[in-house]
């Protein structure tokens, strides 16, 4: 066996590991797995290995996306083995004022609108690109300092999607949040339906029946996150391997 194919297989059963996590999650809840989007956290990662996990992924009729965390790492996807291969990209990471332009330019969906001036930032350049591009508003539902965005209220939240839904060129169509970062499951799961509780309220007392994305767990929590309701799961190194 070559390196190459041992790798292959290695992904590929990393790949389907994940997949039966969140397939059994499902079904717990009552929800189709397929319907969950997938979406392959691709930091580090080259456009061989995003490839390959692209390819295994549609053999087994996943609902699927890219995602980068830092906007110095959208070049790569300029590569032509990732170039015009139809699956979404979206920008999952905290993102600065001064790379709106480059996130606007790659990403179909921006998950990590963690403030004001992001908004601001992406709105003129999705202007001057002439693009609209989907957005999520990040919140805070574990009250962590580490972590980004909005608190999680309808007071905090409400602004920013009335804001969103002001503009031309952005869409607000969900919520995105990271768990709470302890081993306690209770508090975990807390903090993730904590982000679908104000999804609901947002949608019914904002009048936002668009606002239906819930963007929540990661390699580590994709099951609470699954039987919270999320509708994307972002995961990297259960199915790419630890980074280097």
């Amino acid at each position: 066996m070559t390196a190459d194919s041992s790798a292959s297989d290695q992904l590929a059963a990393r790949l389907d590991g994940v997949l039966a996590r969140l397939d059994d999650a499902a079904e717990r809840s009552g929800r189709d797995g397929r319907a969950i989007t997938l979406l392959l956290a691709t930091k580090t990662r080259t456009p061989q290995e995003i490839a390959t996990a692209i390819e295994m992924l549609r053999e087994r009729g996943r609902e699927i996306a890219v995602g980068e965390n830092r906007a110095q790492e959208i070049a790569k996807h300029a590569d032509p083995l990732l170039v015009d291969n139809g699956v979404p990209r979206h920008f999952i990471g905290r993102l600065q004022t001064n790379k709106a332009r480059d996130v606007v330019a790659f990403a179909e969906l921006i998950h990590s609108v963690d403030r004001t001036d992001i908004a601001d930032a992406l709105e003129r350049r999705a202007d001057m690109a002439g693009l609209v591009r989907d957005v999520l508003v990040q919140v805070n539902t574990s009250g962590e300092e580490s972590k980004g965005g909005f608190a999680p209220t309808l007071e905090a939240v409400g602004p920013i999607l009335d804001r969103l839904r002001a503009s031309e060129h952005l869409r607000p169509v969900g919520l995105m949040t990271i768990g709470a970062n302890t081993s306690d499951a209770d508090q975990v799961r807390a903090s993730l339906r904590g982000l679908r509780e104000l999804r609901d309220q947002a949608r019914e007392k904002c009048d936002l029946p668009e606002l239906e994305q819930l963007s929540m767990g990661m390699s580590g929590d994709l099951e609470i996150a699954v039987e919270e309701g999320a509708t994307i799961v972002r995961v990297g190194s259960a199915i790419f391997g630890a980074r280097a």
